[in-house]
């Protein structure tokens, strides 16, 4: 049974891509996929990363990542680790408390040859002819304050009233908007539309025959649309071209491409 580096391997050589060419399509280091092919798994980074990359690398490859990553899994990689139960340190507190009747002990004893009498107690004094405390404020006065004070915030709205409907309401002027400027006639864009995983380059076409400035460069995943302007020939490089639909004005052109390769658009 091969293992996952040889399979990693054997795939990329069928296609005839290098490491550089696969580092460039999935945006994975070309260091990574050497340690991939050689079944070297520990790149430093954590086990999300890992399987993410090995699952790009396996459908840029054409091959069943899913069943590559449970051969991963297999490997005793990946597997969660049981979480540590939390374990706090509870302190113990003491407390002495002293019943009715009993001596504290942290109380001074009292000293038995001083003649001196306790200190009395401050006791609340109360008006001259009575026993009870001085009555609250007098609700009448509180009252009258209350009721003056209403007057007053109403007095002051009914004026805010009258100057509102003796004011002219000024009627504010409409924007007119600003017509939209239709796009130059000779401006023509395409639609990548991207029936799975997979990297798109798209480059302006020299008279040469070479290539001129760089539209496009990216992945894109499934169902993702990209416009790109389509203002003279140019060359469309994907990873995979039976993922790639080319649309024009809703209606798809034929790309005549499979696999890892370059079309033509005129």
């Amino acid at each position: 049974m091969q293992t996952i580096g040889e399979r990693f391997d054997e795939a990329r050589k069928k296609k005839g891509i290098s490491i550089r060419e696969a580092a460039e399509a999935t945006k994975i280091r070309g260091d990574y996929l050497q340690k991939f092919e050689s079944n070297q798994f520990d790149i430093g980074l954590t086990e999300i990363y890992t399987r993410g990359f090995l699952r790009n690398y396996a459908t840029f490859l054409k091959l069943p990542a899913d069943r590559l990553l449970n051969d991963y899994a297999a490997l005793g990689r990946g597997a969660p680790r049981p979480r540590q139960p939390n374990r706090e340190v509870y302190g113990r507190m003491d407390i002495s408390v002293a019943t009715a009747g009993e001596p504290s002990d942290r109380a001074a004893p009292p000293d038995e040859t001083t003649d001196e009498p306790a200190p009395a107690r401050a006791q609340p004094r109360y008006p001259r002819g009575g026993s009870a405390l001085p009555a609250g404020p007098d609700p009448a006065l509180i009252f009258r304050y209350v009721k003056w004070g209403g007057l007053a915030v109403l007095a002051v709205v009914a004026i805010l009233v009258i100057k509102s409907l003796l004011s002219p309401a000024a009627t504010p002027a409409r924007p007119t908007p600003a017509a939209a400027a239709p796009p130059p006639a000779s401006e023509r864009t395409i639609t990548l539309v991207a029936l799975d995983v997979v990297f798109v380059r798209v480059v302006q076409k020299n008279s040469d025959e070479g290539e001129g400035a760089e539209i496009f460069k990216g992945n894109l995943v499934r169902g993702q649309r990209q416009v790109v302007p389509w203002a003279g020939p140019i060359y469309i490089w994907a990873s995979a071209g039976e993922n790639l639909k080319i649309e024009y004005k809703g209606t798809q052109l034929d790309s005549k491409f499979t696999g890892y390769g370059r079309a033509q658009m005129n």
